[in-house]
């Protein structure tokens, strides 16, 4: 018996390390794209509506496809070749933006690169889960997270560099590298896991007894607590639309559209530096407080945005805006995980993705509308208010220790 475990720790700092030089490489590519593709937009003669009907569809197809992969993690006994698969489809598309003529074809690479990242979210999110113990959820993910957010550093600034010399089009044939390296480390460095402890013990008999008893094990498995964080998170993504139009704001106020990767530099170097120790922290505290915590800085940026005093203060804005990501992120998977048990840890993430993506698709399409109707003031008003009363929400969830205790094994 003890040699499992003493493979298990040997493996355990693996995964964590590759997931995180994976999501380095993946986001360095993603965010060379991402941060221009507003202004490539407009250059197309694309813009406010055209971005949030994009920004949405993709966020969308990305929500089934995570409430998909979210049951398919729980039932399958190897999962790296769907995150491997996810990873590759994501990064073969991201270069053909250099192609495109037209929005709607913008369309139909944003949508594969979502249902790709849809597909691999939930198992490569298990896969962390089972290489390490509950107390250290929050570390590892905030580990992961810090490393994807240091690749969307670095990517705004290889876009910028680029910029410089050459066109946007450069930008997305050169986001294939980062991509590249991405597939390859995973292909190479992801190792499978296993159910930690009991759950890789139970008998053939147990597992048929509970498969059969599916409304018990949804009664014990997905309590009040989980159901609480849901709503929360829900009500604050009705107000999360896409960064783009952060982005766009930045340009109506006065920001060149060539310094627009720079924007996601000083977020992201907040972003960066306090994912680790937000979710470290998390594991000592309360994961509900700092997620709250979060919500009130995305409500302050928000509001700055709406009424844009000047440029000067939308600088530091996105340089804040870091600091909410950083503390919900990793924080709010990390909590969805130790709320539920161990075999429906997929579906919870799943359900989790799901229904984020779909009020983010819902808050991209009304951000977009009320922006062309009523200016872009009101949007941001909007989603500051919703983020407070989301914050408040999510501390009438109980603590996870609490509510787990409260139901049988």
């Amino acid at each position: 018996m003890p040699q499992p475990n003493a493979e298990r720790e040997i493996s355990t700092p693996r995964n964590v390390y590759v997931f995180g030089i994976t999501s380095f490489f993946n986001d360095t590519a993603t965010e060379m794209a991402y941060w221009v593709l507003p202004a490539f937009l407009t250059s197309l003669g694309a813009g406010p509506a055209q971005l949030g009907l994009i920004e949405g569809i993709a966020e969308s197809v990305s929500s089934f496809a995570m409430l998909f992969s979210g049951y398919l993690a729980d039932h399958i006994r190897r999962r790296k070749p769907v995150v491997v698969g996810g990873y590759f489809v994501a990064n073969a598309v991201k270069p053909l933006l250099a192609i495109v003529t037209g929005w709607p074809q913008i369309l139909l690479i944003r949508f594969a690169d979502r249902l790709a990242k849809g597909v691999r979210g939930a198992p490569r999110d298990v896969m962390v889960a089972e290489s390490v113990a509950k107390n250290r959820l929050g570390s590892a993910y905030g580990l992961i997270q810090a490393m994807d957010s240091a690749g969307a550093m670095v990517g705004p600034l290889a876009a910028l560099a680029l910029l410089s010399r050459t066109g946007l089009r450069n930008v997305f044939w050169a986001a294939a590298v980062p991509g590249a390296l991405c597939v390859l480390v995973a292909l190479s460095g992801i190792r499978e896991t296993k159910a930690r402890d009991g759950s890789s013990r139970e008998s053939a008999d147990l597992v048929s007894a509970r498969r059969g008893s599916e409304e018990n094990k949804i009664a014990i498995h997905l309590p009040a607590n989980f159901h609480i964080v849901l709503i929360a998170v829900t009500l604050f993504s009705l107000g999360n639309s896409s960064d783009m139009f952060l982005v766009m704001r930045a340009h109506d106020v006065g920001i060149a559209v060539a310094l627009a990767p720079l924007l996601g530099l000083i977020f992201n170097v907040t972003y960066t530096l306090a994912s680790w120790p937000a979710g470290w922290f998390s594991d000592h505290v309360s994961r509900r407080l700092i997620a709250s915590i979060g919500y009130v800085i995305f409500a302050a940026v928000y509001l700055v945005f709406g009424r844009a005093p000047s440029t000067m203060a939308i600088w530091i804005a996105m340089a804040v805006y870091g600091l909410y990501y950083a503390l919900t992120q990793p924080v709010l998977k990390a909590l969805v995980v130790e709320t539920v048990d161990e075999s429906v840890r997929g579906r919870a993430l799943g359900i989790y993705f799901f229904v984020t993506s779909v009020a983010t698709l819902a808050a991209s399409l009304i951000t977009g509308e009320l922006w062309k109707h009523y200016g872009a003031a009101i949007p941001f008003y909007l989603s500051g208010v919703l983020a407070l009363s989301a914050a408040a929400l999510l501390q009438g969830a109980r603590t996870p220790e609490t509510s787990s205790s409260a139901h049988p094994q």
